[in-house]
């Protein structure tokens, strides 16, 4: 049930979202497309993305504007108003040419198109994922210097591993703080040669394990203050299948355990399940949310083009989990429209069905527009 007007007040309301991807076709559909020149064994040429959505979905009409690629999800911002709006964004920013060698895919947006993240007023960018090197130490760098000029928090990645390991910090006046850590793992297909270190750039590249759990309990202490909301923003797993590892279970619980209070995980093309637990929630997979794969085939039955907009609203004095709203989204001409009841409906029988073996519920709710919420109370009684 959700909280009422009065109690809703003093909450802490986050936007999260999956992968958003600006780079290669996105970039080139911008009003400052990067050199459309491409290192892929499929194509050479980043604009024949654009070709593929347009055969998919209709033509779409470059240059758009910043704002474009929000499409509707603008509109539900605006609705429910959030305190703080933290995405992953899977891109390197960059001029950069220097492309890292080896690796079969590369996601570059222009720093002249970093407007496009200010036309959602997102407040951090997380940044430990398995494309933000795709054009070097070099690359990275510049996207950490663009992304600061143009006042947008990053997480998860710096110029040393002091830096990628240091959350963003953001102040909501009057209710308190949201403080986000990002992490990336081997299993998202992070190359382990991007993990930062004293001397180099890149990220903050971790593993599972009890001693990781040890080092984020300290560091959770060391800068948490009453009414901090802990995000644990983490790329990790596969692109494809709803199942998630037994050690992805482990390591959420034992982050709530360290003093994380919302888990946001990411790196899966769809939406995965969903867990309540000691009050918090862990998003094991937020699926893709802006990227330029329509067109492409394959894994159609899990549905990539659709994705959700999440709402938590946290309780800052206790930390836990006190209502959310999820708003299903499609993908179609890289831009984000409200997905058709049927497809919402399949949206929330999904998540309803792969979340029930870690004991969470999922129904849609009728109303305008349409939404999907928790099918139970979020903090019972006894």
């Amino acid at each position: 049930m959700s909280p009422d007007v009065e109690s809703r007040g003093s909450l802490l309301t986050l936007f999260l979202c999956g992968d958003v991807m600006t780079g290669r076709g996105v970039d080139q559909v911008l009003p400052h497309p990067s050199d459309p020149r491409i290192h892929e064994d499929y194509t050479k040429d980043a604009r024949e993305y654009v070709r593929l959505a347009a055969r998919a979905n209709g033509p779409i009409p470059a240059p758009v504007d910043f704002a474009w690629i929000w499409g509707d999800a603008l509109a539900e911002l605006e609705r429910a108003r959030p305190d703080a709006r933290i995405v992953n964004l899977e891109t390197s920013v960059t001029r950069s040419d220097g492309y890292w060698r080896g690796k079969g895919i590369h996601y570059r947006m222009h720093p002249d198109n970093v407007p496009c993240i200010l036309a959602a007023r997102i407040d951090c960018c997380v940044l430990a994922n398995n494309h933000v090197l795709d054009y070097g130490h070099r690359g990275l760098v510049e996207t950490l210097e663009t992304l600061a000029r143009a006042g947008v928090r990053t997480a998860g990645a710096g110029r040393s591993l002091e830096e990628a390991a240091r959350p963003a910090v953001i102040d909501v006046p009057g209710k308190g703080r949201v403080v986000v850590f990002g992490f990336g793992t081997e299993t998202s297909g992070i190359p382990p040669a991007w993990a930062a270190t004293g001397e180099r750039p890149g990220v903050n590249f971790i593993d599972l394990s009890d001693a990781t759990v040890g080092r984020i309990r300290r560091a959770i202490r060391r800068i948490k203050r009453p009414r901090d909301v802990v995000v644990a923003s983490i790329h990790w797993g596969g692109n494809w299948g709803f199942e998630v590892p037994d050690a992805h279970v482990r390591f959420a619980h034992d982050l709530v355990h360290a003093g994380v209070d919302l888990v946001h995980g990411h790196s899966s093309h769809h939406v995965r399940p969903i867990e309540l637990y000691g009050e918090r929630l862990v998003l094991y997979g937020c699926g893709d949310f802006i990227d330029d794969y329509e067109g492409i085939g394959g894994y159609e039955a899990f549905r990539s083009d659709l994705s959700l907009a999440y709402f938590p609203a946290v309780d800052p004095a206790a930390g836990r989990l006190a209502d959310l709203r999820m708003v299903p989204m499609q993908a179609r001409n890289f831009r984000l429209r409200r997905a058709p009841v049927e497809d919402a409906k399949w949206l929330a029988a999904t998540v309803d069905r792969e979340s029930r073996r870690l004991g969470f519920r999922v129904k849609l709710e009728r109303d305008a527009p349409l939404a999907l919420r928790p099918d139970a109370p979020l903090c019972p009684r006894g």
